[in-house]
């Protein structure tokens, strides 16, 4: 999961992108880039860190040109520092930089073909940099001096015979504009927008629909699966389908936790949905637990609020607010160790005392991935004087690795793979442990929008829509494990 954002303006638009990856930041906080067009020069800044951090007011001077591309970057599976914060960039053919959110599943084969077919070399271990090089090497063998969008159109047609897994794109191919393109299954999200100014009609890709709000884009659409827009440097917008017969399962995992709130994706309201949630896990409790005594529902701030709101009003329960998050900690499912999520639970959880004192209360989450930090804020609230501690997730059991962009741990690191519902709620320590039905979250997604038939839910249900490569899945446990990455970082 990583945020990327494109606009083709006309004027300067590196403060635009900048305050786009600002709203975008969720998505990824291990590194940060933007790439701007300044004539016949590409202009690219980046590096480790948050994007108020990568981008000083010299950096952001440098950045001239009213075409550009930006990129918060989160890192999956082995692709970790500072060589692999993109934008990345091949000057051959025409210059090319490039942002990527998602994960492929065929890169070791692709890397092969690099370099013993298309003589292209890849510098790091990104699958981002594989797949700018297979568009390259599309667009090379096109074989034009001047690139119209029908040669651009074929030559992303070519990077989806050749590329598996998720992913969302966006290429400034200097001289000719700015290419947007999305897997043919659509598992990652991209949407486009429009602003019509003084100066002309501009416009946007991003990965939420939050970063168009904050800019003044109006949304237009979502781009479709395997769809390729193509604005080019006048301003002109091109599109077409570059890939057929593929099923569209957008991720149900962004409706869960990765997206805001604010956003829309496919058309559905991530808000509603999370609402939806909520009333769904309220049915559920009373079916199995109508006199649950619960005296309070309390949400695991901040992804969880909106689904526990809903629970809460569906129980008649009150709803209570007894966590206060320090907003200068990260996202403790994307940090980069089980030491450092540790580490961070208590730094950035407090409890209100008063809230959990003699009470029986529902913690509400919205998914239990490894377990480490609902187990630590389940103790939180016995410390803090709870009589029992009951739990829910918004989400069923996460039992299998993501491969398409987020970075869920090998199968042994996930709480819940191979065991019951029982066996999990004592790991954890809970005193009663819910979880939601799958039917209900996929009902609780695609009531906002019924033209949506299937997801991708491969991490609660171990179904992987591009299908995998049998040694695929032992290759990613070693990868992603965190004794590798401990490994890795010592190395």
């Amino acid at each position: 999961m990583c945020g990327i954002i494109g606009i083709v303006g006309t004027t300067e638009v590196a403060a635009s992108l900048y305050d786009g990856l600002t709203v975008l930041q969720h998505r990824g906080q291990d590194a940060a880039g933007i790439a701007t067009v300044d004539g016949a020069r590409l202009r690219l800044h980046k590096g480790n860190g948050l994007v108020r951090d990568v981008f000083n007011q010299t950096a952001m001077s440098g950045l001239r040109g009213r075409i550009g591309i930006g990129h918060c970057r989160y890192p999956t599976a082995g692709s970790e520092g500072s060589a692999e914060a993109q934008p990345f960039y091949v000057n051959s053919p025409y210059g090319i930089a490039f942002a990527h959110n998602g994960n492929l599943v065929n890169t070791e084969t692709l890397r092969r073909e690099m370099f013993e077919d298309d003589r292209r070399h890849i510098n790091t271990d990104s699958d981002s940099e594989v797949l700018l090089n297979v568009l390259a090497h599309e667009l090379q063998i096109q074989g034009r001096m001047a690139l119209t969008p029908d040669h651009i159109f074929k030559a992303v047609a070519g990077v989806h015979q050749r590329a598996r897994g998720g992913y969302a794109c966006l290429a400034l191919v200097l001289g000719y504009g700015l290419l947007a393109f999305r897997d043919p299954n659509g598992i990652r999200p991209l949407v486009l927008g429009e602003r019509v100014t003084s100066e002309g009609r501009e416009y946007a890709v991003a990965s939420e629909s939050v970063a168009l709000d904050i800019l003044g884009f109006k949304r237009l659409r979502d781009v479709a699966p395997g769809e390729a827009v193509f604005i080019t440097n006048d301003g002109q917008l091109h599109t077409r389908h570059c890939a057929e017969g593929a099923t569209h399962a957008p991720c149900i995992f962004e409706y869960v936790y990765l997206a805001r709130p604010d956003s829309m994706i496919e058309n559905v309201s991530v808000y509603k949905a999370r609402l939806r949630m909520g009333q769904k896990l309220a049915e559920k409790i009373l079916r199995e637990r109508p006199d649950h005594g619960i005296d309070a529902v309390i949400p695991i701030p901040d992804t969880a609020r909106t689904a526990a709101s809903a629970l809460a009003e569906a129980l008649g329960v009150p709803f209570r607010e007894g966590f206060v998050k320090n907003r200068y900690i990260g996202r403790t499912f994307i940090m980069p160790g089980q030491g450092e999520r540790v580490k961070s639970v208590r730094r950035k959880l407090n409890p209100v005392e008063l809230e959990f004192r003699k009470k029986n209360v529902l913690l509400v989450d919205d998914s239990i991935v490894r377990g480490t930090t609902s187990r630590q804020i389940i103790q939180m609230a016995r410390e803090a004087g709870a009589k029992n501690v009951f739990f829910a997730s918004a989400a069923p059991p996460v039992r299998y690795p993501n491969v398409y962009g987020i970075d869920m741990p090998a199968a042994s690191e996930l709480v819940a793979a191979g065991h019951t519902v029982k066996e999990v709620e004592q790991q954890l320590g809970a005193d009663w442990l819910i979880y939601q039905d799958l039917p209900d979250l996929v009902w609780a997604v695609q009531d906002g929008n019924e033209a949506l038939k299937q997801f991708d839910t491969s991490c609660f249900s171990g179904e992987y829509v591009t299908g995998l490569d049998k040694q695929y899945l032992e290759q990613i446990e070693m990868l992603r494990s965190d004794d590798a990455k401990a490994a890795r970082r010592t190395a």
